[in-house]
């Protein structure tokens, strides 16, 4: 349940948050998200101007993700390895199902670029499109 902390600034009442990327790999990328991650897939559309795309998030939450793939092409490669989504657990238990389902699709963990991640437990997936989703198993605050 949230608090009054949680609540947005009267002066940016944002109702809704999209992050939304391009990829020309939309079906494994949802697969990863998905099936890997354990989100949901929410809303999808096709053929709007040409772009096909995907949300996914968890139900209920103003927050989720877009994967958008173009016809005439969509690159979607990370600038960086520290470029990351990261997604904190409430317990290493809890994080472990998720590394073993990611493992149990043949994705392999990386060693992350900033040694903070690891010193805290982390462990870094590079998605299909090589942008790193870093599990974390407790919250930083």
């Amino acid at each position: 349940m949230g608090t009054a902390d949680d609540a947005w600034p009267a002066s940016l009442p944002v109702a809704q948050v999209r992050i939304a990327r391009p990829t020309d790999r939309l079906d494994d990328v949802v697969r990863f998200y998905v099936d890997g991650l354990g989100l949901r897939e929410l809303s999808r559309f096709e053929n709007h101007a040409g772009y096909d795309g995907v949300m996914i998030g968890l139900p209920g939450s103003g927050y989720h993700l877009e994967f958008t793939t173009h016809v005439d092409g969509s690159p979607g490669t990370a600038p960086s390895n520290e470029n990351l989504l990261v997604l904190y657990f409430e317990g290493a238990a809890a994080m472990d199902g998720v590394v073993a389902r990611l493992g149990e699709m043949g994705v392999e963990s990386v060693v992350p670029e900033n040694p903070f991640w690891e010193a805290n437990g982390g462990k870094a997936f590079p998605d299909p499109d090589g942008w790193i989703v870093m599990l974390v198993p407790q919250p930083v605050f």
